[in-house]
């Protein structure tokens, strides 16, 4: 059968986000760390290889029996879901991750905001020599909000509900540890919400899509 799902939601930012763009062309005294933006609107993004990577590693610590040297060599279950480029060994992902734009910025001018990212200055101290130094980290500010899309090709029915039941796993995983950099400080805290299953190419049973609902319902 060919059929793809459209699981779509929101991620909402709890705590500041921080996921590194390029600063090979910053003038003087601008941020160490800027976040990654979209070139044309300006507004901060998470990437779907962000997102992807984020949940497949710690997806990987949980269904792995053993400490693989490359995604290529995780559990079959993830290698199946998330695809693997080993050599003759070459598995297609059935999952796209979208780039997600940030979506709420009137309704966070609204409040009284006039930015969409906040500089966080952090320091660095020499143990041996008590000498600072200083950082600056730019981070997507909380409350923030980016629609969630990810497409699911299907297999088959009975492969369906093994992969939702990895991915709301994934989901839950995520918002137990963080996404970005510097989790370990307090950044990156993310929640995910609304989240929804709808089979948009060819024709999937109701009873599945129910199940597939009910799973990211309990994430």
């Amino acid at each position: 059968m060919f059929a793809k799902i459209e699981i779509t939601g929101t991620i909402e930012v709890v705590t500041g986000l921080h996921i590194g763009g390029s600063s090979a062309f910053s003038a003087i005294g601008a941020v160490d760390s800027p976040v990654v933006k979209d070139m044309q609107t300006g507004h901060p993004m998470i990437p779907g290889s962000s997102l992807k990577g984020k949940m497949r590693a710690l997806l990987a610590k949980q269904y792995n029996s053993f400490l693989a040297g490359t995604p290529d060599d995780d559990a079959e279950c993830l290698v199946s879901l998330f695809g693997s480029a080993k050599k003759n060994q070459v598995h297609v992902s059935r999952v796209l991750f979208s780039d997600s734009m940030m979506s709420n910025w009137e309704e966070l001018k609204a409040r009284g905001l006039t930015s969409q990212t906040e500089i966080k200055f952090e320091n660095t101290i020499n143990r041996a020599t008590a000498v600072a130094n200083p950082r600056q980290i730019e981070r997507v500010i909380r409350g923030s909000e980016f629609p969630l899309n990810i497409m699911y090709e299907v297999k088959d029915e009975e492969t369906i509900l093994k992969d939702f039941r990895i991915l709301a796993e994934g989901f839950r995983l995520i918002q137990y540890d963080y996404l970005g950099g510097n989790g370990s400080r307090g950044y990156g805290k993310v929640k995910f919400c609304d989240l929804q299953a709808e089979a948009v190419i060819g024709e999937v049973t109701e009873n599945v899509m129910e199940e597939c609902r009910k799973l990211l319902s309990q994430v």
